[in-house]
């Protein structure tokens, strides 16, 4: 148990962290999956919308430090991928 005032604020600072981290992370997770749905669906615009919605959120996942940058990157460019391979 934390001691001092400092340490205190800082517990507290870090459940307040951890929710916000957890939302984020969920909120991701979903962006994903809603594109991989919408891939394997085979409808090209939903799909194309799913991944103009999920791309923001991976990048600010990664500027937050919730996810590597390249993590982040890498993840995106395999979805536009995909959802381009869908007219092939």
């Amino acid at each position: 148990m934390a001691n001092t005032s400092s340490a205190k604020k800082a517990a507290r600072q870090m459940i307040t962290r951890t929710q916000v981290n957890k939302a984020r992370r969920s909120r991701v997770k979903t962006d994903v999956r809603s594109v991989e749905e919408a891939i394997a669906s085979g409808d090209r615009g939903k799909a194309e919308a799913a991944l103009k919605a999920a791309q923001p959120n991976l990048v600010r996942t990664a500027q937050k430090g919730m996810m590597h940058k390249k993590t982040a990157a890498r993840k995106v460019s395999r979805l536009t991928k995909r959802v381009k391979a869908m007219t092939a």
